[in-house]
Formats: structure tokens, C-alpha cells, sequence
């Protein structure tokens, strides 16, 4: 499994239609086949400031996921929302158990 954090700044005039296309970008990433988890959170001291929480199943879907409709959709809706550009990191699961995600 390959779980990825990214790390978003948005402009704070665009936090509400951040949240609506990401929101929509993440219920239709859930139903792709490589994809476990698909977590939006915002930062509670700082509404502008997001993590997606990202959970592949295989180091080769996160590549699968960037061509789908909805991906290229989000990014091109979101790209001049950002206050700065989105960062990630990539982790490793520990637990729980593979077969125990979604």
C-alpha cells in the first residue's frame, strides 16, 4: 500500500469551492479499484489549510487515479485556488492490516 498526504494552502476567498470540487473529486476517487481511502480534513486553527489523505493499493495506482476525468477535473478547477503549491508525502502502512482497509 502506498498512502500519500498532500499538503494544500487555498486562497481564503476559495475555501467553500475548494471544499466543493475536492469533496467531489474524493467521492468519485473512493470507487476507483486502486484506491482504499480518500480522507479530506481541514486544519482546525487554520480553515485555508487541508490534507488530503490519500490510500493506494499498489505503488502504480496513484498514476491510474491522475487519469481519470474527475482527477483532471479537480486539478484544473483547483489550480487558482492555491495559495501556494500543494506538497505531499508518501508513507508506508503499518497497520492497519492491508486486507483491512476498505
Amino acid at each position: 500500500m502506498l498512502i500519500v498526504h498532500v499538503f494544500v494552502h487555498v486562497k481564503p476567498d476559495s475555501v467553500e469551492a475548494f471544499k466543493a470540487a475536492t469533496l467531489k473529486n474524493a467521492r468519485n476517487s473512493i470507487r476507483e479499484p486502486g484506491v482504499a481511502g480518500f480522507d479530506v480534513i481541514q486544519q482546525q486553527d487554520d480553515p485555508t489549510r487541508f490534507v488530503l489523505v490519500e490510500v493506494y493499493r499498489t505503488p502504480d495506482d496513484p498514476a491510474e487515479h491522475k487519469k481519470t476525468a474527475h482527477y483532471r477535473k479537480w486539478r484544473d478547477t483547483v489550480a487558482n485556488m492555491m495559495a501556494e503549491p500543494r506538497s505531499s508525502i508518501k508513507y508506508s502502512n503499518i497497520f492497519p492490516d492491508e486486507q483491512d482497509w476498505g
